[in-house]
């Protein structure tokens, strides 16, 4: 997020409780809001955490200057905007590290301090983390399915423009190679890719003999190591004409319509009777974690992938809610039906056999022991992301969380990386409070 204040990524009613609150005198009663989602989207066996880094950042620019106050004051008291003048968070913030997987129930943010400052960020972490780790999820779910192929992020002109940008970020995250997105470039230091539309194709042909003239501009200009898009006409014509004008040492080609498991393999054997053995194949249009498994066997190189991972049915909501679990000590919880919430600030645990394979995730209330059953390797979870209103230090870079999340997707058991409906990978399990043994 740009330095501009984030005050205002937020909703009235945050600020309507807040003058409440005031008001009564309960604004600065010490309470714990904890992020959690009750369920993965149907079909998921895990979530991917991500965007904690983006939020802390937005959390040092959540300010209210002049013009904040500006559009609050058209509804709030003057004390309240007094307060907001001179708000700065100053609590404690703790959560699960970028990166690291999710499941239901997990406490995947802690966030204390008063009610009045705590209050403030529901909107802010919850539009940030919900968006990001619906992203990074699917894309880790579409990497898998790769097996090992690179792909490249091109999701930018399907979502609103500051959405790439977090989208592109959360896919690289997640295992994709690079993306189209230039700001995602220069903001994250995503590695980017690109090379030509068919616009391209179409500018320099009257018919489908000129074709040749798109092809050879675009070598002239980015070397014989480019990509041509040879679908615009005949895929047949076009992979023949792509030899010729690059020579057998042509970097790539890319298919972006049809039957492209059927295409891919018609190509991959024109390209070699052609002598470009080494030519790549990329592959694009409309593609998700299924359609990238039904090609797994296929001799496909790159996928290039857009829609579905950043707004279409590859990213569902997250389903994170942001929720009061604990006022001065004293655990509080919400009961509604089918909205129910685990009163008191918690932690958790993962477990895993010696062999690095996750057995589940134990939840435990915070001023408690960490469970550690016998024959079992135990990791905390929650890592300090805030303390007194102030960025830790140790915050992990993009690259950090990317080489976590890629370790951490071989420890998963193999039925948690199936792409069809299930179980989550692990169960999460509560402590029970008066034994502390896993339920």
């Amino acid at each position: 997020m740009s330095s501009q204040s984030s005050a205002l990524f937020t909703d009235q009613y945050e600020l309507t409780m807040l003058s409440a609150a005031l008001a009564d005198g309960s604004a600065n009663r010490r309470c714990c809001f904890e992020v959690f989602a009750r369920h993965l989207p149907d079909g998921r066996r895990y979530g991917v955490v991500a965007g904690t880094s983006r939020l802390v950042s937005a959390l040092s620019n959540f300010h209210f200057g002049d013009a904040e106050i500006e559009v609050v004051s058209r509804f709030l008291d003057a004390a309240t905007i007094g307060w907001l003048r001179d708000f700065r968070f100053s609590g404690d913030i703790d959560g699960y590290r970028e990166g690291d997987f999710y499941f239901p129930g997990s406490p995947i943010l802690s966030v204390r301090g008063t009610f009045a400052e705590c209050v403030l960020l529901e909107t802010l972490s919850l539009s940030i983390l919900n968006h990001d780790s619906a992203i990074a999820s699917a894309a880790a779910r579409m990497v898998s399915a790769a097996d090992g192929r690179p792909m490249v992020e091109m999701g930018a002109r399907r979502t609103h423009e500051e959405s790439a940008v977090a989208a592109a970020r959360a896919a690289y995250l997640a295992g994709f190679a690079s993306t189209s997105n230039l700001e995602a470039v220069r903001r994250y230091g995503v590695p980017g890719a690109g090379t030509a539309a068919h616009a391209f194709t179409l500018l320099h042909t009257t018919d489908r003999t000129n074709e040749a003239a798109a092809f050879r501009g675009q070598v002239a200009a980015l070397g014989v190591g480019t990509t041509l898009l040879v679908d615009t006409y005949d895929i047949t014509n076009g992979v023949k004409t792509a030899v010729e004008v690059a020579g057998p040492e042509l970097g790539a080609v890319r298919i972006d319509s049809g039957d492209l498991g059927v295409l891919a393999r018609q190509v991959r054997n024109q390209l070699d009777d052609l002598g470009a053995t080494a030519t790549k194949i990329v592959v694009s249009g409309d593609l998700d974690e299924y359609a990238i498994a039904a090609l797994r066997s296929d001799p496909v190189d790159v996928y290039g992938v857009g829609t579905s991972v950043v707004v279409g049915s590859g990213a569902p909501t997250a389903g994170m809610v942001y929720k009061l679990v604990e006022v001065d000590g004293i655990p509080v919880e919400k009961r509604s039906s089918n909205k129910a919430s685990r009163g008191g600030s918690k932690r958790a645990v993962r477990l895993s056999r010696d062999t690095g394979t996750l057995v589940e995730e134990v939840v435990y209330p915070a001023h408690a022991g960490a469970p550690h059953p016998a024959g079992l390797e135990a990791r905390e979870l929650m890592v300090p992301l805030v303390r007194g209103g102030v960025a830790t230090l140790d915050t992990p870079t993009l690259e950090e969380s990317r080489s976590y999340l890629a370790a951490g997707l071989v420890s998963l058991p193999w039925e948690g990386l199936r792409l069809s409906h299930g179980e989550p990978a692990i169960p999460v399990r509560f402590a029970d409070s008066g034994s502390w043994r896993v339920r």
